[in-house]
């Protein structure tokens, strides 16, 4: 059985390290993890591979040097994409070979987002429910008031009072657009093979024309990305939304969004376990997410803009869900960033 291929189905990030810190071995989770590919992983010394890590390397060096394991709980790493995570280190010496370490990064964090995902799609499913009833009693009135409007239209003969039933048939119609974008889509429709770029760059060609002047779009696409199960219509809904709300966010101060795509691997979403998958980021340098939101973001009818509706991000979460995959938000001043995780099935 092939050590290397086992090692590579891991969830917890591995690495081989010398007394000098430098790599022979990198498992597929440690390159996710650190954001750098097999090749630049083995060519680095382990500090090269990171911005910040709460243990110094020389700790590290004497572990290996004197044979010794080392455990350290709970340190934050910030890997040079400058994304932070929590982990759990340990190093442990290789009893055949002294000279190296085998050193582990078991990521944390990951488990409390697991708990957070399926906490909020519990949420929100709970929400839509509420939603979906409140939208079904609201539609079946206004019916009958547009209906009623049209009869009333059809009896006027005076061209200024029906000025009055259009004006009534026209609230009528936009209550009802409103009332659809609430219930959105609730069932998984027909996949077929289409390739996320291609989705993408619709997306792109539509928001060209009113994309403001002092917002650039900055693509970061991974081609090696291969074409992947989807409903193009819904995907397509799910990226307009995420890209119009990074766009707004930068209307007035002007910034830049970067639109990068990567595969994962070993990704959790609810309770099932995805060999590999899609990671669609959008990310831009704007004010950031209001912090006394960001829990509820993905929740119908919350924004933090005075002019939202609320629903674009509830919707494109939604879409995600129905495609067996999830949108994480992570945001602070000048770094905002919605990801699309979608597994390949």
């Amino acid at each position: 059985m092939d050590s290397n291929n086992l090692l590579n189905n891991l969830v917890t990030a591995v690495l081989v390290i010398d007394k000098q810190l430098k790599p022979c071995f990198a498992n597929a989770a440690a390159e996710q993890l650190l954001g750098l590919g097999n090749h630049r992983l083995l060519e680095s010394t382990l500090p090269e591979l990171y911005q910040e890590l709460a243990i110094a390397p020389s700790l590290l060096q004497d572990a290996i040097a004197s044979n010794q394991g080392l455990t350290v709980n709970t340190a934050s790493l910030m890997t040079l994409d400058g994304q932070l995570h929590t982990v759990d280190l340990t190093l442990i010496p290789l009893e055949n070979d002294p000279q190296f370490g085998l050193l582990e990064l078991r990521q944390v964090d990951q488990q409390r987002r697991i708990h957070q995902q399926l906490n909020l799609d519990a949420q929100q499913q709970a929400a839509q429910f509420l939603v979906r009833n409140l939208a079904h009693e609201i539609k079946n009135p206004l019916g009958g008031l547009r209906g009623a409007a049209q009869l009333l239209s059809r009896e006027l003969k005076e061209p200024e009072l029906k000025e009055f039933t259009s004006m009534i048939i026209e609230q009528a119609d936009r209550l009802s657009n409103l009332v659809n974008r609430l219930l959105g889509p609730q069932r998984p429709s027909q996949h077929s093979l289409h390739n996320i770029h291609q989705v993408v760059q619709k997306v792109l060609q539509l928001l060209e024309m009113t994309q403001p002047a002092n917002v650039t779009i900055v693509r970061d696409y991974d081609p090696s990305i291969p074409d992947m199960s989807m409903d193009p219509e819904q995907l397509q809904q799910a990226v307009i939304n995420l890209v119009q709300n990074a766009i707004q966010s930068l209307e007035q101060c002007g910034g830049e969004i970067l639109i990068k795509t990567r595969t994962q691997h070993q990704v959790t979403m609810g309770n099932r376990r995805h060999k590999l998958a899609l990671a669609l980021s959008v990310i831009d340098n704007g004010p950031g997410v209001p912090s006394e939101i960001i829990d509820t973001l993905f929740y119908p009818m919350v924004t933090g803009r005075e002019q939202g509706s609320g629903l674009g991000l509830s919707i494109a979460h939604n879409i995600a869900r129905l495609h067996g995959g999830r949108i994480d938000c992570t945001s602070s001043p000048g770094h905002t960033e919605f990801t699309l995780t979608l597994p390949f099935q």
